[in-house]
């Protein structure tokens, strides 16, 4: 089978709504997900979310691991949950078939190697804030983030992004792609009439992106609360 036919393949399982509405609410969730969560957070039975997330699994969308959600082990501590995230790589179909990735990798090379981060960070942010100022449908900029693909979410006082729009070039170019990612977000916030109310600051997930947002003026160990706005997911314990 082809790469462009696993592709296909893989999200064909996307077509049904409630399996589409499972997949959105794990991936959109740091950390795992159990099939009681899920049901609840579309509306279904747990045997039908069971179903449709091992569905989601066998398309290679999501990853599987099992875990004693009560913490305890022995005798007595109850069988492990199957505990269901978003799966590692990414799938992708153009029609007709393009190679955007191609150009950007080597686009990102010259830029490294001729040491124009600064210039590539003074365009991001200049894009960000333009972006900003032409928002339409809200300016809350953590609604704006998640428009964007980022899926923020709540950890106390900062709002995290659970995923990096960028992650395949970032893997291959960390520091040009992340300084750039900074960049485009601080000009985004310039940019938005409610971006005051927060500051953007490098502090990666293990696997989401490199940037947090918080309170304005909030240094890392803040813990009041958030701007309006940001009600968004909180990070499971």
């Amino acid at each position: 089978m082809s790469s462009e036919d696993a592709a296909l393949e893989a999200l064909t399982a996307l077509g049904d709504p409630v399996r589409r509405g499972l997949y959105r609410h794990v991936t959109g969730t740091p950390g795992e997900v159990g099939r009681d969560a899920a049901a609840e957070a579309v509306g279904v039975s747990r045997s039908l979310a069971a179903f449709h997330l091992d569905k989601l699994v066998e398309a290679g969308l999501l990853e599987v691991s099992f875990r004693r959600l009560s913490g305890r082990s022995g005798p007595g501590a109850g069988r492990p949950s199957k505990l269901y995230r978003r799966a590692e790589g990414e799938r992708a179909v153009s029609v007709p078939p393009r190679s955007y990735d191609t150009a950007s990798r080597l686009l990102a090379e010259v830029v490294e190697q001729a040491g124009l981060d600064g210039e590539l960070q003074a365009a991001a942010r200049a894009d960000g804030e333009a972006s900003g100022s032409a928002a339409e449908g809200g300016t809350d900029p953590v609604e704006v983030l998640r428009s964007r693909g980022y899926e923020p979410f709540r950890d106390g006082a900062t709002v995290r992004l659970n995923n990096c729009p960028f992650h395949a070039l970032a893997e291959q170019f960390p520091a040009l792609v992340c300084g750039m990612n900074l960049a485009g977000i601080e000009g985004l916030l310039t940019g938005l009439p409610d971006g005051d109310r927060w500051s953007a600051a490098m502090d990666p997930l293990p696997r989401g992106c490199c940037v947090a947002l918080r309170p304005a003026e909030a240094g890392p160990d803040d813990a009041s609360g958030p701007p309006p706005g940001a009600e968004s997911e909180a990070a499971p314990s």
